[in-house]
């Protein structure tokens, strides 16, 4: 059964799974994200031919050439939702999804999961807390284990949201792992910053932690109900004023806040409005064309130090310098920094050799 498997990922026609991801087929669309988590080199490869398909509209009968920002619906919103863990972000995604769905949305979530740093596991538990969600059809919800990577999104993400949207799914939420401050790199890659904050969470001050809060667009104060409601005034309170004190990520939006309940339903449509009035907005003045276009640069940035790092760890000559630098390390002879410097010159003299 497994080698019939290898069999099958090995022999893959992208002209035929392109047709079908284009077709809206879930099944071809997880696949394709399969293939882009994969860390085989040929699933790279495969990837890459995928992504440039997209580009030439191969395929899907167009036949013209067109960018990657455009390669499938033209009205696609991506959307980063993000808070720590405990704020309930899987239960606000599928209500707010659902009613997303009504309003004639196609959606899909990526919904990424932290890895354990010792077994390398991740419990991939978020399609099991979107039970409506995840068995609606005009929804896909795809758990994905962050790995190694940091910012609260996984080292493919990027490939993933293009997949679903050349799969016809035009409102994409990625869900971040929930670490905290360290989840911006959502912010480059989506159109709009959704932070959750709980209220009562033992932090007065959680609306003034700066690195996340200027990356903002709507901020939502969740859990609006029962005993909580005295403390999500507060919560309201203390974000709009510490946004106040910000520079908006736009000349042309100015930050929100707003209370909900994903349990009660309360305030979840006033949401799912402000995030398209967004939308609206930032189609007008071309501004979301804009971030688009940053988004591709952040891609280009993130391939370029991931292809450098690959090559690194892959060069024999660099491992041998590593280990024996690393032995003088561990006993206190060498700085680390020292060490550092002196693996990464043996590697670019080496590669000047090369080209030579």
């Amino acid at each position: 059964m497994s080698d019939q498997f290898s069999r099958t990922r090995r022999h893959v026609d992208p002209q035929a799974l392109i047709r079908a991801l284009r077709g809206g087929s879930r099944r071809a669309l997880a696949r394709a994200i399969t293939f882009a988590e994969s860390t085989r080199a040929d699933h790279r490869v495969l990837v890459d031919e995928l992504l440039l398909r997209l580009r030439d509209g191969d395929g899907d009968g167009d036949g013209g050439p067109t960018s990657l920002g455009q390669i499938t619906h033209k009205h696609t919103l991506r959307v980063g939702v993000s808070g720590a863990p405990g704020v309930g972000k899987s239960t606000f995604i599928e209500a707010l999804g659902l009613r997303a769905i009504d309003a004639g949305r196609r959606l899909a979530v990526l919904a990424v999961d932290p890895s354990s740093s010792l077994s390398g596991g991740s419990i991939l538990g978020d399609k099991t807390r979107m039970p409506e969600l995840s068995r609606h059809d005009q929804a896909f919800v795809r758990p994905s284990p962050a790995g190694t990577t940091l910012g609260g999104v996984t080292r493919r993400t990027r490939e993933s949201i293009a997949f679903c949207e050349a799969a016809g799914f035009d409102l994409i939420l990625v869900e971040t792992v929930g670490v905290g401050q360290s989840e911006v790199a959502v912010a480059a890659m989506t159109d709009l910053f959704l932070l959750l904050l709980s209220p009562g969470g033992g932090d007065d001050l959680q609306g003034i932690k700066r690195g996340i809060m200027e990356l903002t667009d709507i901020a939502l104060i969740t859990k609006d109900d029962g005993d909580l409601r005295a403390a999500a005034g507060r919560a309201t309170a203390d974000c709009s004023n510490a946004l106040r004190l910000m520079r908006p990520r736009s000349v042309r939006w100015k930050p929100l806040v707003r209370n909900c309940s994903a349990l009660s339903g309360e305030g979840m449509s006033e949401a799912l409005s402000a995030m398209f009035d967004y939308e609206t907005k930032m189609r007008a003045n071309a501004e979301l064309t804009a971030r688009r276009q940053a988004q591709g640069s952040d891609w280009l940035r993130s391939e370029i130090t991931e292809q450098l790092l690959s090559r690194f760890a892959a060069n024999e000559h660099v491992q041998q310098v590593w280990r024996d630098l690393d032995s003088q390390v561990r006993r206190g002879d060498l700085p680390a920094a020292g060490a550092a410097q002196k693996i990464v010159a043996d590697f670019l003299r080496g590669t000047q050799l090369d080209e030579c």
